[in-house]
């Protein structure tokens, strides 16, 4: 009897390790704690962000929770010295849409500028759309700073929503990225489908 096959879809991988520059993107752990807090205790860093207390203990404790329990948390290092600079996170992937966000971002202050931040999306952007043919951003409107990011990275504004993200409730800009077509997306893996077999 012939054996059929079927195609499987290529899972995401929330969680790469990410090399650039001037950057290193890791999966976040546990033990990242104190070093990613040092950076988040900065009350400036928040300071257009809807939950602009997230510089306190207890309630960036609650996000990191949250981006471990997620499995999309990532750890942003200075490549040249290792030391805990961010995070980011891949969020929300929606397979039959091709889609993803990238979310959950912030950098200290002294990497503020431009070249580590259009370093991370860089090196999200070319990793997800080898998955993904769009990925999303959403950014508080209060957020100028984040804003002008976006539309120095190339994103188009899609659309403003009310939503809830990061246990708040705000209204939000989205934005998105598409893979560009000369970027080819990973081929789907073939494997025996076991239901084709039984046929």
């Amino acid at each position: 009897m012939s054996q059929s096959r079927s195609r499987v879809a290529v899972s995401f991988d929330f969680q790469p390790t990410l090399t650039g520059g001037l950057l290193l993107v890791q999966p976040l752990v546990r033990s990242d704690f104190d070093a990613l807090h040092g950076v988040a205790s900065d009350p400036l860093i928040w300071e257009q962000h809807p939950a602009h207390d997230r510089w306190r203990l207890e309630v960036f404790s609650a996000l990191f929770e949250r981006l471990l329990v997620s499995g999309g948390g990532l750890v942003v290092r200075e490549r040249a010295t290792g030391a805990v600079i961010g995070s980011s996170s891949f969020y929300e992937y929606n397979e039959a849409a091709r889609d993803i966000v990238v979310g959950y971002t912030f950098l200290a202050r002294r990497c503020w500028g431009g070249l580590f931040n259009r370093e991370l999306k860089a090196l999200m952007l070319e990793h997800a759309f080898k998955f993904v043919d769009r990925v999303w951003f959403h950014v508080a409107v209060t957020n100028f700073r984040s804003q002008r990011a976006m539309e120095n990275v190339g994103a188009t504004l899609s659309h403003h929503v009310v939503r809830e993200s990061g246990g708040v409730t705000a209204e939000f800009i989205h934005y998105y990225i598409d893979r560009p077509s000369t970027m080819k997306p990973k081929p789907a893996e073939r494997a025996e489908s076991s239901v084709a077999k039984q046929r």
